[in-house]
């Protein structure tokens, strides 16, 4: 009995964290403070009480809206909390009650608020992976799996790969193409992941932002002008790798032997 309280106290710390990690994606990229004032609605400015701020219950029992202005409450709320769960209890899953399991759920963390400002601003903020380069450098030491020089590697080879295919880009065809805030972003993956790790990062990243990428165009009449924020996709990317990286990759050279 005792693992599964285990796993459902994790879930629930997962879904708390996941709840600042809403305030964080809102307030970051308009330059406010993330720890004061206290969350409050966006259309009528009205503190939100305790008792409405409990992640996903109280978004179902005020049935998405706001309790004094009935202001619809956007769905991303309860979506970041769950899943800010799902990788929490994913990480426990993984890799038990470790230093090693932390360290991961906080990268998972810091990857859900890029993702989210990415898609809703098309902007990386530097506050995030210009600290994380250090940071998930110095996490690498107490990661079995990784080493410093696999790190450095990580870093060189995760932010030089993309600063070059954006200088290319941006030669070729006289515009700016990937972004400033992609190449650090792969450079904290590659801190953490290591250089195999950015490897596949770049290619299930490509791969899963290709298809999305065609499947909205589409859907628009922009086409080929359409701009597609691609730091969601090298999230994803360095998220199977640290989950299912092995034994995809194993799976992978069997079929090719």
């Amino acid at each position: 009995m005792l693992p599964y309280l285990i796993e459902v106290f994790i879930f629930i710390f997962g879904l708390c964290i996941g709840s600042f990690l809403n305030v964080c994606i809102y307030r970051l990229p308009a330059s406010k403070s993330i720890v004061h004032p206290r969350s409050m609605c966006s259309s009528c400015g009205t503190l939100i009480a305790s008792y409405d701020n409990i992640p996903i219950i109280s978004y179902l029992w005020l049935r998405g809206r706001c309790r004094h202005c009935r202001t619809k409450i956007s769905l991303r709320y309860p979506i970041v909390e769950f899943l800010c769960g799902l990788f929490a209890l994913g990480a426990y899953l993984k890799f038990d009650l470790t230093i090693e399991a932390l360290i991961y759920f906080l990268f998972f963390a810091a990857l859900m608020v890029v993702t989210f400002i990415d898609l809703d601003h098309r902007i990386i903020p530097d506050v995030i992976t210009l600290p994380g380069i250090p940071i998930c450098f110095a996490a690498g030491f107490a990661l079995p799996t990784i080493t410093y020089k696999d790190a450095l590697l990580g870093i060189l080879s995760g932010g030089g790969s993309l600063f070059l295919v954006a200088w290319t880009y941006s030669l070729i065809t006289k515009k700016e193409g990937m972004g400033g805030g992609d190449i650090k972003l792969l450079a904290m993956i590659g801190a953490i992941v290591g250089w195999k790790g950015v490897l596949f990062t770049i290619f299930v990243a490509s791969l899963v932002g290709t298809l999305a990428g065609l499947a909205v165009m589409l859907q628009s009449r922009k086409g080929l002008k359409l701009a597609v924020p691609f730091g969601p996709f090298l999230s994803i990317g360095s998220i199977t790798y640290i989950f299912f990286g092995t034994p995809l990759i194993a799976w992978y050279f069997n079929l090719l032997s």
